[in-house]
């Protein structure tokens, strides 16, 4: 009877001790967005006509475009398009299985249209120093016989000032 009494002692330290530990607001996919400013890199168009690849370009020039997120959900994205405006700002949050962005900012105030091409963004990858968004038509289901287009911005994270 002592050994279960002892046992049972035991397990309710462990669990006291385990649940000590201080928990962070902020879960890690969050923490790897806000750890930075991202400059874009690339950006890949791909156009189909149902399932079917029609056309496949890379832009590398890209200029200096910089995404910036910060931890109190605003964000903010420069240079959009390689063209001169003024810095594009919103709020961002992310979907809760963690698997898209969403990002109301305006980012091309020349167009006719609003353009706010991170509104729904898939996040294909996203790592300490790199991070693909999927935007456009990414929907899983869709027409046979329409044409779409999806957009794959690849970001790569900017050292922050007096890190090494």
């Amino acid at each position: 009877m002592k050994k279960r009494y002892l046992l049972l002692l035991l397990v309710l330290i462990t669990g006291f001790i385990i649940n000590s530990c201080k928990k962070t607001g902020q879960n890690p996919i969050e923490t790897l967005f806000t750890g930075g400013t991202w400059q874009l890199a690339s950006i890949e168009i791909t156009q189909y006509t149902g399932n079917t690849q029609i056309s496949d370009t890379t832009i590398n020039d890209t200029c200096s475009q910089f995404f910036t997120f910060k931890t109190d959900f605003t964000c903010t994205y420069a240079n959009f398009n390689c063209q001169t405006q003024p810095l594009a700002s919103g709020k961002w949050s992310l979907t809760p299985n963690k698997l898209f962005l969403i990002a109301d900012m305006v980012c091309d105030s020349t167009a006719t249209l609003a353009v706010k091409p991170f509104i729904n963004a898939q996040i294909i990858n996203l790592g300490l120093y790199s991070m693909v968004l999927s935007t456009g038509d990414i929907a899983p289901n869709y027409s046979l016989t329409k044409p779409r287009k999806i957009v794959k911005y690849g970001f790569i994270r900017q050292k922050l000032s007096g890190s090494n």
